[in-house]
């Protein structure tokens, strides 16, 4: 049912030679073709990295993009402005970013993630995973003005899914056969804090989260034939920070049952995700990977602990349906999360060893 036992979210740690590249390229010190050559050096060692950790589902850790959206954005006619919304850590901290504005009708100007996947699978064995922004993202970061060039969120989600779709086609046929949505709005808005400050602005969480799962629903409509599209659901993930805290009981019957998805890849690693009760409203037909595994912090978990969470999220969810990661990528953005590489290759090792001792 899962592509994977044991999987990852996507983004990894960008090596210092490759953060020196991008920025040297930023500067125009370097052309677009040298820069290419040190992205394709890094994704050979990353993964030669994950390979080594025994993992099945294999990415090029984002390596391409200085964040998770970026590249899908750069390249489907968005421009970009600050965020409504921060970023912030159990201590306070608070740190502002960037999202994407409509300032035109948005369109698929050629391949998005197609070069990402080739390179990939002519370097490994194993399953090669393509990771997207969900369509939430080009909307919810900036809900009170996302758009100059559109009457209606339904008109632009409209467009956007025939960029997804387009996308996802090209992928299939070049042999990718799996593809992970990356989804936070609905996050944030299982928050009740979050969903006050939608109500003062003047809009309807609960319409919005029915806007997002219609949304995702259009992006994978006509889906290719054995393609698996999983969506992962996380609070943020900003060098450590995180965007909201709450549960999935508030959302968890309408977007579990309503996504049209083969599964989900849930953040677990902290009491801000809330328990696992919310999994009784998957449908049987679809897995779930528990992310009990945190990639924002350099402590390496416990397997027995690991299993115990896991069997009791069993209780909810059939363990034959049951996979695990971490909750979210190492490095959504060039920075990265305050995490060494080491730490890095034994968290996806731990995900492979705790996968074999839970489920054999």
């Amino acid at each position: 049912m899962l592509p994977a036992r044991a999987d990852h979210i996507g983004s990894l740690l960008r090596p210092k030679p490759l953060r020196e590249a991008f920025r040297a390229h930023a500067e125009k010190k370097i052309d677009d073709a040298a820069l290419r050559a040190a992205q394709d050096e890094a994704i050979r060692d990353v993964i030669r990295l994950q390979d080594e950790c025994g993992m099945q589902v294999v990415t090029d850790g984002e390596f391409r993009r200085t964040s998770y959206w970026e590249k899908f954005v750069r390249l489907a006619g968005f421009s970009i402005k600050p965020a409504v919304l921060k970023f912030h850590d159990a201590a306070g901290h608070e740190s502002e970013f960037t999202a994407p504005y409509a300032h035109t009708k948005v369109h698929r100007a050629g391949p998005i993630t197609l070069d990402e996947f080739r390179f990939v699978n002519a370097n490994t064995r194993a399953s090669g995973k393509i990771t997207m922004p969900a369509p939430s993202t080009m909307h919810f970061y900036r809900f009170t003005d996302w758009s100059s060039a559109y009457p209606d969120a339904q008109a632009f989600f409209a467009d956007l899914g025939k960029v997804y779709q387009a996308e996802l086609a090209e992928l299939a046929a070049a042999g990718c056969r799996y593809v992970q949505i990356d989804e936070v709005a609905v996050a944030i808005l299982c928050d009740p804090a979050a969903r006050e400050k939608v109500k003062a602005a003047g809009d309807d969480p609960d319409r919005l989260i029915d806007l997002y799962i219609g949304a995702i629903n259009e992006a994978v409509k006509g889906k290719p034939p054995g393609m698996t599209v999983g969506v992962h659901v996380c609070r943020g993930n900003y060098k450590g920070m995180y965007l909201s805290e709450g549960g999935y009981d508030s959302v968890a019957e309408k977007f579990f049952g309503r996504t049209n998805v083969d599964h989900f890849l849930l953040e677990f690693d902290t009491p801000r995700a809330g328990g696992f009760a919310p999994l009784r409203h998957v449908p049987k037909s679809k897995g779930v990977v528990l992310g009990l595994v945190s990639s924002k912090t350099p402590q390496l978990e416990n397997v027995d602990e690991l299993r115990r969470r896991a069997d009791e999220a069993a209780k909810y969810s059939d363990a034959s349906r049951l996979g695990i990661s971490p909750q979210c990528g190492f490095a959504s953005t060039m920075g990265g999360n305050p995490v060494t590489e080491a730490d890095e290759r034994a968290k996806l090792k731990l995900c492979v060893d705790a996968a074999r001792a839970i489920w054999g």
